[in-house]
């Protein structure tokens, strides 16, 4: 467990899955919108993705969610990572998703979660990381910030909109310490 000022990130529990979907689903409306579709964002529903985060973080085969908090306001970002998901020969884990509340972000909370997640990949022997973002996406630079070298770039299908994503690793995630 580790803080951030008042911010506690911990690992998360089935408990946990409301914030989680209420901070995954504002997080896309905030920073997707006009990059996503937005009916698809509108479409978003807080109970389904409650329901979705409750199975994710009772997950095994090696995947996590962790969750930063503030007392009195609950949960305010999260990260889910593990094995690397397309067999990369180079990067052993993946931070899957990153997201903090916009009214949370630059106090060092991503910065915090993201070297919670790979200290958590160390943990289970992934000591290097790969983290997929949307090219459009404007907090891009906080991952070349944390010293993230861009890899490589795929395109994917959001809503039937064909998006760029990028990837940005680590191969030796200790520089995140």
């Amino acid at each position: 467990m580790t803080t951030e000022g008042a911010a506690v990130v911990r690992p998360a529990s089935k408990a946990d899955a409301a914030g989680i979907a209420r901070v995954h689903i504002d997080t896309w409306r905030t920073t997707y919108r006009g990059i996503v579709p937005d009916e698809f964002l509108d479409r978003l529903d807080y109970e389904a993705g409650q329901e979705m985060w409750e199975q994710r973080t009772e997950q095994g085969e090696g995947r996590f969610v962790l969750v930063a908090e503030v007392p009195g306001e609950g949960v305010v970002g999260f990260a889910a990572g593990g094995p690397e998901r397309s067999g990369d020969a180079t990067y052993g884990g993946e931070v899957y998703a990153l997201y903090v509340l916009k009214a949370h972000q630059r106090k060092g909370i991503g910065r915090r979660l993201v070297v919670a997640a790979a200290e958590e990949l160390r943990r289970r022997g992934l000591d290097s990381l790969l983290i997929w973002v949307l090219a459009r996406n404007p907090h891009r630079a906080f991952y070349e910030a944390l010293g993230g070298k861009e890899l490589r770039s795929q395109i994917i299908e959001i809503a039937g909109r064909s998006l760029e994503e990028v990837a940005y690793g680590w191969p030796d995630t200790r520089v995140l310490a």
